[in-house]
């Protein structure tokens, strides 16, 4: 079942880390390659955003962007939950790290910078620790 109270959100999030390093492209015809799957896309006006593995976008010589690590949040938020992802920018943020989210139906994923992702899933252990702390006095 999905959980929409922030305070238990918060409390159980189980943070994991995916092995490759993505990468942001950019189709503006709206085609992906042939024979390559993306992680993500989403269509703006000005094109098809997809996110791949770095190996695949340097494979097909794609221009990209923003190396990044994947961390899912492991626990079943709600799509209707209010406020969990503004926690999770939020704690982010202080340290200066920033990060892109996306809801899926059953977790919360973020991609941060590479070079931060070690960091990153530190902060969001710490939300946790905070929220079983105080969910104890």
């Amino acid at each position: 079942m999905s959980e929409k109270d922030l305070a238990t959100l918060c409390a159980t999030i189980e943070p994991e880390m995916a092995a490759p390093v993505y990468v942001y492209c950019s189709f503006p015809d709206f085609a992906l390659p042939e024979g390559l799957s993306a992680l993500f896309t989403f269509r703006e006006l000005e094109g098809l955003t997809a996110v791949f593995d770095l190996q695949d976008a340097e494979r097909y010589m794609l221009p990209y962007t923003f190396k990044a690590r994947l961390i899912t949040i492991k626990v079943h938020s709600s799509l209707e939950a209010v406020g969990f992802l503004a926690v999770v920018s939020a704690h982010l943020a202080k340290a200066g790290i920033p990060c892109n989210a996306i809801a899926g139906y059953y977790h919360d994923h973020i991609l941060v910078p590479v070079d931060r992702a070690d960091e990153a899933f530190v902060v969001l252990e710490g939300i946790r620790e905070a929220n079983v702390q105080a969910s104890r006095l």
